[in-house]
């Protein structure tokens, strides 16, 4: 499958066919779009709703950090604009959590920079190693580095606990900026979002999440014999590259991509049938530089 964008609609049409016309293309909106997701989780056996109102923004709206779209008067999917989706559901088996942005049409260099800073401190956490007793309020910086370099933030946490067919935000620990965030060290088997972003009040907003359990870690030494954790991600969603700038992606960062995309296409082939796969394999091919 391939996306096909018109004026002011887009829809999907096999590759090799002719595009429809303009009048025939199917409108996408912010909330129809939401709705379609819910209804594929809402084909899985153990699905018992949403775990929160989906973020499904446009555009501008995307800049709004908890915006929630209305049937009546939400915006249609544009191909110049980006759009960001935070979504989650709950099953009898656990409580999910994610949120990527991509963009349908050719993204500005401006908009590339703002999503690569975001990816890099996305993947800085992930990779994090830190001693026992450490709190999220130590770890939220790892994830702002990338942005601050370039005078850019953003207003909320990074990341939150979940519980398992429980509340979607559940403490008492988080990442975060707040003093509440030192309350609480990390420990072994917590679950918590790793969800840096940025936003840019009138144009557009980026934002990267994925679910991390935090987990013992192998390390070549035990300083202070505290015993050392990291983490481990629990999502499995490309990021789109054609939003990376990997000029400005490290080596180590570029590889991490490439091994979080391999371990997609494994862990996802089962479950998708020969054209969701071939999507898939496309949107996971390696990046070089």
């Amino acid at each position: 499958m391939q996306e096909i964008y018109g004026a002011s609609g887009y829809f999907l049409e096999p590759e090799g066919t002719n595009k429809r016309k303009h009048s025939e293309a199917i409108k996408l909106t912010e909330v129809s779009v939401s709705d379609k997701l819910e209804g594929f989780r809402a084909t899985k056996e153990l699905f018992r709703g949403l775990s929160f109102p989906t973020i499904s923004s446009v555009g501008p709206n995307a800049a709004i950090i908890h915006y929630g779209p209305e049937p009546e008067k939400c915006a249609e999917l544009d191909a110049d604009c980006i759009y960001l989706f935070d979504s989650g559901a709950q099953y009898q088996d656990g409580t999910t959590d994610i949120t990527r942005t991509v963009h349908f049409g050719k993204p500005s260099a401006h908009e590339k920079a703002c999503y690569t800073a975001v990816l890099k401190g996305h993947i800085a956490l992930d990779t994090a190693r830190f001693p026992n007793g450490t709190n999220g309020h130590a770890l939220d910086i790892l994830a702002r580095v990338p942005l601050w370099k370039d005078g850019l933030d953003y207003r909320h946490g990074t990341g939150h606990g979940i519980g398992s067919y429980l509340n979607v935000h559940e403490g008492p620990h988080l990442i975060s900026f707040r003093p509440q965030a030192k309350n609480v060290p990390l420990q072994a088997s917590m679950t918590v979002t790793d969800e840096p972003g940025y936003y840019e009040d009138g144009n557009f907003g980026i934002r990267l999440e994925n679910v991390l359990i935090v987990k013992e870690a192998n390390t070549k030494f035990n300083f202070g014999e505290k015993g050392y954790l990291s983490f481990e991600h629990i999502t499995w969603a490309p990021y789109q590259k054609k939003l990376m700038d990997l000029r400005l992606l490290a080596p180590e960062d570029i590889e991490w991509v490439n091994t979080y995309h391999a371990r997609c296409r494994e862990i996802l082939e089962p479950y998708l049938d020969e054209s969701e796969l071939a999507w898939l394999t496309k949107a996971t091919e390696p990046v070089t530089v």
